[in-house]
């Protein structure tokens, strides 16, 4: 899951970003108007936008608006102390898919974005293929019945893969929706992460290596 960030508060964007990371989510930042519209024009792959209304730049409701109708834009949390009955109408008339005020809670809007990105990308909550099932609500990954504990990475890897339905994925692509836009292409991290993950969910094989190609489920 790939989010991206517009927020002019750096430190909070920081620590929203640095949370999510933790939840095993792709995290881009952006403290302006102008950087975010500029980010979803490059990277048509994110699955929310988590919007701050009053951005310096293009503002958050005229982003709104460009959005409106874009097959390939995000879904929109509109997060900003502008949370009035009447400011929440008004956001959400502009495009916004959902509103969370400020203060808030770290937990619902976690949550929030998961049920944003599933409705967005028609993510399911559970996931299988053969013996494995996953979870993605309550983050667990059962084989043949036995939990498997995975690092927040290895299930984001995990599910970019399921998610793809058998079809090969590149490293560049890997990368992209499970990492962020600060990930190395050069880097081995896709190929140890994927070596980790196979070896926690043992055999028989789950994740093919498609020599010169990339990755994918097994079929």
């Amino acid at each position: 899951m790939r989010i991206l960030i517009a927020e002019d508060e750096q430190r909070l964007a920081a620590r929203i970003a640095e949370g999510l990371r933790d939840q095993g989510m792709a995290v881009d930042v952006s403290h302006d108007g102008d950087d975010a519209l500029y980010k979803i024009d490059v990277n048509a792959s994110y699955d929310v936008l988590v919007l701050d209304r009053d951005l310096p730049g293009v503002h958050g409701d005229e982003i709104c608006r460009r959005l409106s109708g874009r097959a390939d834009a995000p879904m929109i949390l509109m997060l900003t102390a502008l949370s009035g009955p009447g400011d929440r109408v008004d956001g959400l008339s502009l495009g916004a898919d959902d509103y969370l005020g400020k203060p808030f809670s770290f937990p619902e809007l976690t949550l929030r974005i998961r049920a944003l990105a599933r409705r967005g990308r028609s993510h399911t909550a559970v996931l299988s293929h053969g013996d494995l099932t996953m979870d993605t609500l309550r983050r667990t990954v059962h084989r043949a019945g036995r939990p498997i504990p995975l690092t927040a990475k290895e299930f984001a890897l995990l599910q970019v893969l399921l998610t793809a339905d058998g079809a090969v994925l590149s490293q560049e692509q890997l990368l992209e929706r499970a990492w962020d836009e600060n990930a190395d292409p050069f880097t081995n991290t896709v190929r140890v992460t994927v070596n980790r993950l196979r070896r926690k969910l043992g055999p028989p094989e789950l994740v093919e290596t498609v020599v010169g190609a990339g990755y994918r489920i097994v079929p």
